[in-house]
């Protein structure tokens, strides 16, 4: 279950790479990961529940959740960097602003409906107990969490893209320049 889990945060950074054409973006958006990751285990220890397989598939929707939630603050910010050219901490701060009820919305709408799963109505109920417990335990601490900590990693890991590409501009500048050529020295010879 660990690999499975591995593997589904691996192909979501895969395919935001594709979709940002970028390899920070995507660990912006995934940086609420690890606190939602924290949320649902508390929980589950809280309720004294063991992780089993309900446990697990509710892990893999939070990440879902989760990465949705930051992917809505971040490609704000990213349109209002390349459209009005504001700065990495105005474009984020704006993005969170704006995009704050939608976010909220998301949050309320997947609490709510897996509500009644972590409280364990219903025939068979405490088999997906875990399931809600994780989902429910997850979004609380990773909103709370999210909402202050992305944008944080999104300046930061912002002013680390502008730096590396800096400094790759200027390595590949230098091995892009000509050789000088000293008179009698072949240098293209085998």
């Amino acid at each position: 279950m660990w690999i499975l889990l591995i593997l589904s945060v691996l192909v979501i950074y895969i395919v935001l790479g594709i979709l940002y054409e970028s390899f920070v973006h995507p660990l912006t958006i995934l940086s609420g990961l690890p606190s939602a990751g924290a949320g649902a285990l508390i929980t589950l220890i809280l309720f004294q529940e063991d992780l089993g397989i309900y446990g697990f598939i509710g892990i893999i929707m939070l990440i879902g959740i989760v990465k949705k939630n930051a992917i809505m603050m971040i490609d704000f910010a990213l349109e209002a960097q390349r459209r009005d050219g504001k700065s990495a901490a105005e474009a984020i701060y704006e993005g969170a602003l704006i995009r704050f009820r939608p976010i909220m919305m998301t949050t309320m709408a997947a609490l709510m409906g897996t509500l009644p799963i972590a409280l364990g109505f219903g025939a068979g109920a405490e088999a997906r107990r875990p399931l809600g417990l994780a989902v429910v335990g997850g979004l609380v601490v990773s909103q709370i969490l999210t909402l202050y900590f992305t944008p944080v990693y999104y300046v930061y890991l912002d002013a680390f893209r502008v730096k590396a590409g800096k400094l790759f501009r200027t390595v590949s500048l230098s091995r892009d320049a000509e050789p000088e050529t000293v008179p009698g020295l072949n240098v293209h010879a085998n």
